[in-house]
């Protein structure tokens, strides 16, 4: 295929779509039937097992997708994340979050420098300061132990680690390792998120990490300028020093806002902050909460993935079947949208991680070339864990729309509850419905069912399922940190290999700026109003009534300069 022509022009994507009819005439409770098929569409790796029998699709479209996938060189463009290539051309970058959790003794080239080196100074780094910290070697200003943590950052410096700290609240061995500790997350402007992540904390045993590449993410650097003060009020501006800590590669901002830039860590531009978790970004304050040493099995979790994305054969490799057909159930089957339904509650920040990994990388209308695209990319991706979800959504989902649906399952809860005289324990019961649900989905309920049953005739329309709706099963055996790791890189990979396919660009985000350069002219407006009582001017009459309206009836705010912070 050559560069600038778009995937949708070749044969295979072609073929698929002529393809399409023949599966239009075959119900999943057809192809449930049929035991071979099903047989052949499981895949096990590492301890995970993913189902996906209840695709619409059967195994010649496995061997077309398969055929698309070699058309878009899907492998060569694997090779060329993985060796360093600048894959990111509109930034001009590589991509290489998978040189973040590689073994010490790797080599992943950039620009003809190994990079595995400076990951591990900088992990290095982050075990002996996390030590330091959370044994009471460096303490704060005033002699206490540094025992909370607060983490200012937001997107993917914030999603992916708030993902990964939930998940391992409720972890036995996590637990172990994080008691008598907090972490929590700033990243919204909003002042009510400041007032929540203070409410209860005292400065002198807090600790901020501030994370933004280059010190000027404004949300976050009012954030930070903002937690600044909370503690320079109660212990002196000197505390700083003490109290804060960034990860950046800006040294020179980092030095000129008060934090020492010895107590600064490192990342590169070859990490894009949604696939930021396993840097600094994320390995600070989760090693700060629960030691490096738990950490670090979640990025060996995340590497065993890497290994295996590499280097399976497209019909035994997780990511690959995951990205070809979600391309199968968006570009063909026209199904947009996807459910991430993880039947545990620890996974309720997974949903939440992946859409921005997913949208923000795949949410593009033109190809990596620059020619705008005939079809849809991205899927619109949204999740709540089960059985929460069943009493919300679900109604939708087997009876409205058709969304693909991703079943994640875990063999052993991390907190088991047995209960004496129960049927079954609470985690049996949650599994129930983790292996009802995707049945449920497939085949429906016929009105001949319905009928044998002597439902009656005016209900019957209201109680029949259509089925014939898609979904997959991943089956983890735990959920620990290595587990963690392995399913985080899983939908990492998915998502490129979507986007390999697609032809575009799933590592730039050019689409968040518009927004944000808008709201610099906004910033200036209210300020000039605010503070010298200038009226509204040079917005559209919807923007201008809108803002005149907010600033009336906020009028009372005060004038003067002055510092007042959240009083929860």
């Amino acid at each position: 295929m050559a560069s600038s022509s778009l995937i949708c022009e070749t044969g295979p994507w072609k073929d698929l779509r002529a393809h399409v009819e023949d599966i239009k005439k075959t119900h999943l409770r057809e192809l449930m039937s049929d035991t071979e098929r099903c047989k052949s569409m499981m895949v096990e790796f590492d301890g995970i097992l993913l189902d996906y029998s209840r695709q619409r699709a059967n195994l010649d479209t496995l061997n077309k997708l398969y055929n698309l996938a070699e058309t878009a060189h899907l492998k060569e463009k694997i090779s060329r994340m993985f060796n360093g290539e600048r894959i990111n051309s509109t930034e001009n970058r590589p991509v290489l979050h998978i040189a973040l959790r590689a073994p010490r003794d790797s080599v992943i080239n950039s620009d003809g420098k190994n990079v595995v080196p400076d990951v591990w100074q900088v992990l290095d780094k982050i075990r002996d300061f996390s030590e330091r910290v959370r044994s009471g070697a460096w303490v704060g200003a005033t002699g206490k132990v540094l025992k909370d943590v607060i983490a200012i950052g937001i997107g993917g410096s914030f999603l992916g680690p708030l993902f990964v700290h939930t998940a391992l609240q409720t972890d036995p061995e996590a637990i172990e390792f994080a008691q008598g500790r907090q972490l929590r997350f700033l990243a919204n402007v909003d002042p009510i998120d400041v007032a929540r992540n203070i409410a209860g904390l005292n400065p002198e045993t807090t600790l901020v990490v501030v994370v933004s590449k280059t010190f000027t993410t404004a949300e976050t650097m009012l954030n930070a300028r903002t937690l600044r003060e909370w503690i320079s009020a109660a212990l002196g501006p000197q505390a700083v020093a003490k109290h804060m800590v960034a990860v950046s590669t800006n040294l020179t901002l980092v030095e000129k806002f008060g934090i020492d830039p010895n107590n600064a860590f490192a990342f590169w531009d070859w990490v894009g902050g949604r696939y930021s978790v396993c840097s600094a970004v994320g390995v600070l304050p989760l090693s700060l909460q629960y030691g490096f040493s738990v950490v670090e099995k979640f990025l060996k979790g995340a590497s065993s993935i890497d290994q295996h994305f590499y280097s399976a054969p497209f019909e035994k490799n997780l990511p690959v079947l995951l990205g070809l057909l979600s391309i199968w159930n968006v570009s063909f089957l026209g199904y947009p949208a996807r459910a991430i339904l993880p039947y545990s509650q620890a996974l309720e920040k997974f949903a939440p991680h992946i859409q921005q990994v997913s949208m923000e990388s795949n949410g593009k209308g033109v190809s990596i070339d620059g020619v705008p695209l005939p079809y849809e990319t991205g899927e619109i991706d949204f999740g709540e864990p089960g059985t929460n979800g069943q009493h919300s959504f679900y109604q939708l989902i087997h009876q409205g729309r058709v969304i693909p649906c991703d079943f994640i399952g875990v063999v052993k809860s991390q907190q088991p509850v047995y209960l004496k005289g129960e049927m079954v324990s609470n985690h049996d019961e949650l599994m129930s419905n983790f292996f009802a649900q995707p049945d449920a989905l497939a085949y429906g309920k016929t009105a001949e069912q319905l009928l044998n049953e002597n439902v009656p005739q005016p209900l019957i329309p209201h109680k029949t399922f259509s089925g014939n709706r898609p979904s997959l099963s991943l089956l983890l055996p735990l959920l620990n940190a290595y587990n963690i790791g392995q399913l985080l890189a899983i939908y990492e990979h998915r998502i490129a290999v979507e986007g390999f396919v697609w032809g575009i660009n799933s590592f730039d985000q050019w689409g968040v700026e518009l927004g944000k350069s808008l709201a610099t002219q906004v910033r200036k407006q209210l300020h000039a109003s605010r503070k010298k009582g200038e009226p509204v001017e040079g917005f559209n009459f919807s923007t201008t009534t809108m803002l005149t309206r907010y600033l009336e009836e906020s009028a009372d705010v005060p004038k003067e300069d002055c510092t007042i912070l959240p009083k929860m």
